[in-house]
């Protein structure tokens, strides 16, 4: 039987994203594939792509040089040596399978960024929860020690693009659990910020899943790098066993004992103050523009691979002072009728309970209004427990219909069922089926003074422009 997290990668035979010639991405909208084509353009190479809807990053794609189709067709090959598509895009999905027809290659996007990696020292940023951030962080830290990295991220970096290629040898990307895609690369430095409940649509078991992260963890280089968070219980057990097997490990967390430990914390909103200790010896204190614990330890991550990289305690300071943020991430969008409105991507029970534990503590002395979108049927069902825990720690709840594309939602199984388990009174947990129904259900339950979030896996990223009107 084949083990499934055998996935070759681009960088095993050395292929570079020069050799991929002229290179046609699908669906170049998406933060993902948006990023990575960014990437490819910023080279120097050439790129088209093709999008259907009217994301606000086209223009800065067509700036950049490539050429955009607006529409899926047969033609869109025409000159094309490579087809770079997403999980999303099937083999039926017409340019897809132009591209077999024609004999032209086909790869997926997980491979196209492997390729992009190829001679390069990279940092690869994994976990059920916080690379995004992390991601960013790492970035911004090596942007302001001047070391111009290459970088592709899941979410976009506030004040960045979400890719980019630098003249120096480091490149920083986040990697995609979800799918297995992770397993295509050759990291220096591998960070796994933490395995949790996900994806077991995919991978069927905790077991299946946590293997995978292992097999992440073996692909990294041997004489490289493995960072990994000793507050989690899969990383820190992945720790301990590379670690006997001879592995250069470097642990962070708020755990006694982590190589980089963090203390002290304070967190208002304007920011999270800490102290650093590297190996029982202070580092000193630091500060992240950004609200939360959990940001906090984020930064540990970037710690510990700014020092493996030789960078002085200062200067990763300095770098992590400079964090502009990731957009869905704590972005506050505005201001309406005395109450802010804020948009957060978390939608995972884990990352709820610190986003919201972090927002409560932005909001004091008001109350803090939830507006969140669950995603996916099966797992809003399999968490619906764990979920509406999270949602009971604020103050007012709307909970929106599931957004699941392409499922259907069981009858009793929707939104409803999950404002029923939330452990609020009556008249502060409401249940809103339309979209256009929101607006008016936040206006009746927020007043001046109280912080707003929409939270959730987009589209409920443009709920807070309806919002503000």
């Amino acid at each position: 039987m084949t083990d499934p997290n055998d996935l070759s990668s681009p960088i095993d035979e050395g292929v570079t994203a020069e050799d991929l010639g002229r290179v046609l991405f699908i669906g170049v909208g998406g933060v993902g594939m948006n990023g990575l084509t960014r990437l490819y353009a910023t080279r120097g190479l050439p790129v088209s792509g093709s999008e259907l809807k009217d994301w606000p990053s086209l223009p800065e794609l067509e700036r950049l040089g490539v050429a955009l189709h607006r529409e899926h067709a047969a033609s869109n090959l025409d000159g094309v040596d490579t087809v770079v598509r997403s999980t999303a895009h099937n083999d039926e999905h017409l340019e897809v399978a132009e591209a077999r027809r024609r004999g032209v290659r086909v790869y997926h996007r997980s491979e196209a960024l492997a390729a992009a990696m190829t001679g390069r020292r990279s940092i690869v940023v994994t976990g059920t929860h916080g690379k995004t951030t992390t991601t960013a962080i790492i970035t911004q830290m090596l942007e302001h020690a001047g070391l111009e990295p290459s970088y592709v991220n899941g979410g976009e970096n506030i004040g960045a693009f979400t890719g980019a290629h630098g003249a120096g040898d480091l490149f920083v990307a986040e990697a995609d659990e979800s799918d297995r895609s992770f397993l295509r690369y050759r990291p220096e430095v591998g960070i796994v910020t933490n395995i949790d409940v996900d994806h077991l649509n995919n991978y069927g078991d905790m077991e299946a899943l946590t293997a995978a992260f292992e097999r992440f963890c073996r692909n990294t280089d041997k004489d490289g790098l493995l960072v990994l968070c000793a507050d989690n219980p899969g990383t820190a057990e992945l720790a301990r066993t590379l670690r006997a097997e001879g592995r250069t490990v470097a642990t962070y967390g708020y755990r006694d004992g982590a190589d980089v430990q963090l203390g002290d914390v304070e967190s208002d909103k304007d920011g999270v103050d800490y102290t650093v200790l590297h190996q029982n010896q202070v580092l000193g204190r630091f500060h992240l523009p950004m609200p939360g614990r959990h940001i906090a330890l984020n930064s540990a991550a970037a710690i510990a691979t700014g020092l493996y990289l030789g960078l002085e305690p200062e200067d990763i300071a300095a770098g992590i002072a400079a964090f502009g943020g990731v957009k869905r991430r704590f972005e506050k969008r505005g201001e309406i009728d005395g109450y802010a409105v804020f948009d957060e991507y978390a939608y995972h029970p884990t990352a709820m309970t610190e986003a919201v534990k972090t927002l409560k503590e932005v909001a004091a002395p008001g109350r803090l209004v939830v507006v969140f979108q669950p995603y996916r049927a099966y797992r809003t069902i399999a968490m619906r427990e764990e979920i509406a825990e999270a949602l009971s720690l604020a103050d007012k709840v709307v909970v929106m219909e599931i957004f699941g594309p392409g499922e259907e939602v069981p009858e009793g199984e929707g939104g409803q069922a999950l404002r029923d388990a939330i452990a609020l009174p009556e008249e502060d947990r409401v249940f809103v089926a339309e979209w256009d129904d929101v607006p008016a259900a936040v206006k009746a339950l927020a007043a001046e003074g109280d912080v707003v979030v929409t939270m959730g896996a987009p589209p409920v990223s443009l709920m807070p422009d309806d919002l503000l009107r």
